[in-house]
């Protein structure tokens, strides 16, 4: 699964990780993205979201039909 979210647009972000004795390698930052599947009522079907955590707890505010009309807006297939 691609770890980025289909509503807000979160990536990974890239870093070092730096040892004790100062070493430093690279990293990446992965966003809490997670699989939810949603009822959406107009089109009588559900669908199946990959979301991070903030998003999620947006979809809760804004409601899953202005959620998915975002998505859809950005050009993503839902």
């Amino acid at each position: 699964m691609s770890a980025h979210c289909q509503l807000t647009g979160a990536r990974p972000g890239f870093g070092n990780a730096i040892s004790h004795s100062h070493r430093r390698t690279s990293r990446r930052f992965d966003p809490n993205v997670q699989r939810k599947r949603y009822w959406l009522a107009s089109e009588g079907r559900y669908v199946r979201l990959t979301l991070s955590a903030k998003a999620i707890k947006t979809v809760d505010v804004i409601g899953v039909e202005s959620a998915v009309a975002r998505i859809r807006a950005r050009g993503v297939k839902v």
